[in-house]
């Protein structure tokens, strides 16, 4: 009982709710409690009903955690006022395991791109997830950087004051930088928190970006219709506020080349904006860019398209600049990361076919 209520303080329940741009997926949830209502159960709130039979849990602090989606019933998230019915099966989730493991160095090939006593750079491959997690406790890229630092007396890989500053998503290539020391890791990550870094991405969208250059503001927060997607709530009513910068870099006919830049940091925040103003991700499955949505109706260019899914079958999207303050000597870094094979290939076989005459 006290690790569900250590577990569900409000800052978590915050980060439930709302992480860091490119958190590798939408938090994985992990199973805390089970129940199973009785044959005979009679209709109850879910609240009253986990009350009940969680000694020493508040109300107030069931209502949250179903505010946040910790609160299943039968595995689909329910508010605080969901009625138990019988035979329902209510389960409590949470963004870590019910218990702790230990990250197990890997001998991974990573990409060091910068490093000192403080602090290193990573181009993270596109296809390595950043963080261990459900489904993934092995073959991550803190289990890389557990081999890599293995001989630094200084550096433990289960040390949270330690390691990632930020996160990109799985499927996203690029920059990353980590923390050697708890001084760099607070001062990097104060960094992020007031928006001073500054990073830019590429990404190959779907359609012909109407405007040159514009800016997207808009709320995001879980999409309640699905939990593994974000959401725009553009009334700014729910979520957190969510500014992105982009400029056209060359249109390509079906697709458009852009630059995004990040004001804010939020949970798949190019993805989800991108999307708002029409022009989804090529190759984000998650967000339905997987489907031919612009072009023609030929077969022929049916088999392009697939072609192209099968260059980078993966979403367009790479983290190419990343600029901060070092933590200790005050000075201004900033690095460059080109874009990876399968996006260039990419980009090269759409650019081939908005030349020709097929479109």
């Amino acid at each position: 009982m006290d690790e569900f209520l250590d577990e569900m303080d409000d800052e978590q329940i915050d980060d439930l709710l709302q992480l860091e741009e490119g958190e590798e997926e939408i938090p994985r949830l992990y199973e805390h409690f089970r129940f199973v209502a009785e044959r005979g159960q009679s209709l109850l709130r879910v609240d009253k009903f986990l009350v009940d039979r969680i000694m020493g849990a508040t109300r107030n602090r069931i209502q949250s955690a179903a505010q946040a989606g910790c609160i299943m019933a039968n595995g689909k998230p329910v508010k605080s006022n969901y009625r138990v019915k019988p035979e329902d099966v209510v389960t409590i989730m949470m963004t870590r395991p019910p218990r702790s493991f230990e990250i197990i160095p890997e001998n991974i090939p990573i990409k060091i791109v910068y490093e000192d006593e403080d602090l290193l750079v990573v181009d993270k491959p596109a296809g390595l997830v950043v963080h261990p997690g459900h489904g993934n406790y092995t073959g991550t890229l803190v289990n890389a950087l557990a081999w890599y630092l293995r001989d630094d007396p200084n550096y433990d890989p289960n040390d949270p004051a330690l390691g990632l500053v930020h996160r990109i998503d799985k499927d996203t290539s690029g920059l990353l930088v980590i923390a050697k020391k708890p001084e760099a890791k607070t001062n990097l990550s104060l960094q992020f928190f007031n928006k001073t870094t500054k990073r830019e991405y590429r990404a190959l969208v779907w359609g012909n970006v109407h405007d040159d250059e514009g800016r997207i503001e808009g709320n995001i927060a879980r999409n309640p219709r699905d939990r593994m997607q974000m959401t725009v709530f553009p009334e700014g009513d729910q979520g957190k506020t969510a500014v992105t910068h982009y400029s056209v870099l060359e249109r390509l006919g079906y697709v458009t080349l852009v630059k995004c830049r990040l004001e804010t940091g939020r949970t798949h925040q190019i993805r989800v904006h991108m999307k708002y103003i029409g022009h989804i991700l090529f190759n984000d499955e998650r967000y339905g860019g997987h489907e031919i949505l612009k072009g023609n109706t030929t077969s022929k260019y049916k088999q392009f398209v697939e072609n192209c899914f099968a260059i980078c079958p993966r979403q367009a999207l790479h983290a190419k600049t990343l600029g901060f303050i070092h933590p200790t000597t005050g000075e201004e870094m900033f690095f460059d990361s080109e874009i990876p094979a399968d996006m260039t290939a990419l980009i090269d076989k759409w650019r081939v076919y908005a030349n020709s005459k097929d479109l």
